[in-house]
């Protein structure tokens, strides 16, 4: 182990252009050699020797050439012939392994290798088990060597163990030479799974009595023939499909052939079973046995179908699929007359069965899109788009009718939110437009695009939209989950309805009219020629009147919270409030500062361009 240097010393030089040898000095590693090496006491003879006069010096002859190991040794292997044992955890066929090995031992360089004869169909990767190389033999750095080697030994190399049962000639020539004793050879263990799959299986058939040329001499291009129908309705796409089952005599072979009508569809395959024997019932399978196999022998059949499993009026089940028959030929009818003694061959009649009416579920509206259109998708697989009233559309294009509304909130900044509603004649459709309100923090604009705005409750089957009946002063509508509250309307409004009064109900044209009577009287009373009337006690009692007959329309007005806060804002108790204090607190308690009316009442109590005296308004709010 405490070797660095393996290289050997050179003993091949030329001189004169002459090849010489010459003895090595030191051997592998820079060791002394002990051969070819003059002794002291041998050098001390030579320099006392004299030379011979007589005779001169006797001649010596010339050493016999160093042969090195490499080359003496050349080609020179010694072969063992060995196997090991392998476990097999994995198998219910067997528990282990034997596979035989030839052991190379190379003497060259004393390496080894292990080498496996590859065997046919063994499944595993044969060949070169141990490349050559120098095989450690322990742990403390020594190396097998040949004299390790032997007939009826084991043998371990990393971990697995070889028994050396044999040698070559070869090897045991040059073991005896070297004065090792052999021990005598073992026999070689074959591997039993292998040498069970070399064993044929031993059959013994027994020889039938049963004269299969006779049959097909006797019955020779005789064939029964059945008309079947195979039930396939319980499957998706599945129908009544007519077949025709030929037995033949001669062979007990069985053919099933499909009956095609003209125009049915189908590709032209007119086999379906071709001709073959038909099993019947089969042997007990193991679990090993594979459950597809491409052919059936005898010995996986116990019984197979012959011409006694085929009658009118009975089922048949052919490689799992089930033929009702019910009816056979004149000939298949003589032959079981014959043959059997059946007599009954009554044919069965075949009735379809009505096809199962399938109720057409309509799914639910999923909000995108006009319902009608919507629906279309369910009834076609092109969808037509629904027909459309032109003559309504027609008599009724660019007629809209407007409304104010306003927002139903808990949240006080959604109450003061006023929004105009279009209803368009035309089609029954609504858009909402919210009026921009200047620093209220809400970004007005549209706020519902033109769509069909159906009433609570109503359902897809049963859709009921609103109509200009419902839009009444004072109605709550709810759109989308929004209810919004109709506090005006359009003149336009109120002179369409009194001239189509036929399709409204009276109560919507009366809380039209009840809504547009104070602000007639208004434009009356301002068009008339009576100058003293905005200004004398006398007209202001007469416009306050007005105004709470106005307001009785607005029920949820509380008459008591406007007085409190009016009083709370007038902290000097003047009675006198600025203007834009007095239009803020109107919009904070929901007052309509946007009727006619009311605004002719704001006028009168005026002082000033600024100061309005709020106790004279509060006249109308008793």
């Amino acid at each position: 182990p405490q070797k660095t240097s393996f290289h050997r010393s050179q003993t091949l030089g030329y001189k004169n252009g002459f090849a010489f040898s010459r003895l090595p000095t030191v051997g592998i590693g820079g060791e002394r050699l002990s051969v070819n090496q003059l002794a002291q006491a041998e050098l001390e003879e030579l320099s006392n020797q004299r030379p011979t006069l007589t005779y001169g010096p006797a001649k010596r002859p010339p050493p016999s050439g160093f042969l090195p190991a490499h080359v003496a040794l050349d080609k020179k292997i010694l072969k063992f012939d060995a196997y090991f044992q392998e476990d097999v955890p994995l198998s219910a066929e067997e528990h282990y392994r034997i596979r035989q090995v030839r052991i190379y031992y190379y003497l060259e360089d004393d390496s080894m290798s292990v080498i496996e004869p590859a065997v046919q169909n063994s499944g595993l990767p044969q060949g070169k088990l141990l490349r050559r190389h120098r095989v450690p033999k322990n742990d403390h750095g020594d190396h097998y060597h040949w004299k390790d080697l032997n007939r009826g030994m084991n043998i371990t190399m990393y971990g697995r163990t070889y028994r050396i049962v044999d040698c070559d000639p070869f090897t045991q020539v040059f073991l005896e030479s070297q004065g090792i004793e052999l021990n005598p050879p073992e026999e070689m263990v074959f591997d039993p799974y292998t040498e069970l799959r070399r064993m044929s299986v031993r059959k013994y058939i027994t020889p039938s009595d049963f004269d299969q040329l006779k049959q097909f001499l006797t019955y020779d291009k005789q064939v029964l023939r059945f008309y079947a129908m195979w039930d396939d309705t319980d499957n998706m796409f599945g129908e009544n499909r007519p077949f025709v089952i030929h037995y033949y005599l001669a062979d007990d072979t069985v053919e099933v052939r499909e009956v095609y009508k003209q125009n049915d569809g189908r590709d032209p395959f007119p086999i379906l079973i071709k001709r073959q024997r038909l099993p019947k019932t089969f042997v007990d399978k193991k679990k090993t046995f594979p459950s597809c196999v491409l052919e059936i022998s005898d010995q996986e059949v116990l019984e197979w179908y012959t011409a006694k499993d085929f009658a009118v009026g009975k089922s048949t089940t052919l490689l799992g699929r089930t033929f009702f028959i019910y009816d056979c030929d004149e000939f298949t009818r003589n032959f079981y007359r014959d043959k059997f003694g059946i007599v009954d061959f009554q044919p069965v009649e075949i009735k379809k069965k009505p096809l199962k009416e399938v109720p057409q579920v309509i799914p639910p509206y999923n909000g995108f899109g006009i319902l009608e259109d919507s629906l279309q998708n369910c009834f076609s697989l092109f969808p037509k788009p629904p027909r459309k009233d032109v003559i309504k559309i027609l008599e009724n294009d660019h007629k809209v009718l407007r409304y104010q509304v306003a927002m139903e909130s808990p949240n006080p900044e959604d109450r003061k939110r006023r929004f105009i509603l279009s209803y368009f004649l035309s089609n029954d459709m609504i858009s909402i437009y919210e009026p921009p309100v200047h620093n209220s923090g809400i970004i007005g604009g549209k706020y519902l695009g033109k769509t069909r705005v159906a009433k609570p409750g109503s359902t897809p089957e049963n859709a009921t939209y609103y109509e200009p009946s419902d839009l009444t002063i004072g109605s709550t509508i709810e759109v989308f989950g929004r209810r919004f509250v109709i506090t005006d309307a359009d003149e336009y409004v109120l002179n369409y309805m009194e001239s189509n009064a036929e399709r409204f109900p009276a109560a919507a044209l009366q809380s039209l009219r009840d809504h547009f009577r104070p602000q007639q009287v208004v434009k009356e009373t301002a068009n008339s020629d009576i100058p003293a009337l905005g200004t004398s006690q006398q007209g202001l009692d007469e416009l306050i009147v007005q105004v709470q007959e106005e307001l009785k329309l607005h029920k949820h007005l509380n008459n008591k919270n406007i007085q409190e806060e009016f009083l709370q804002c007038d902290k000097d108790g003047s009675g006198i409030l600025d203007k834009a204090k007095f239009l803020a607190l109107c919009d904070s308690l929901s007052l309509p500062t946007q009727s006619v009316l009311l605004n002719k009442l704001i006028d009168l109590c005026s002082c000033g361009e600024d100061k309005i005296n709020y106790r004279d308004f509060l006249r109308a709010f008793p």
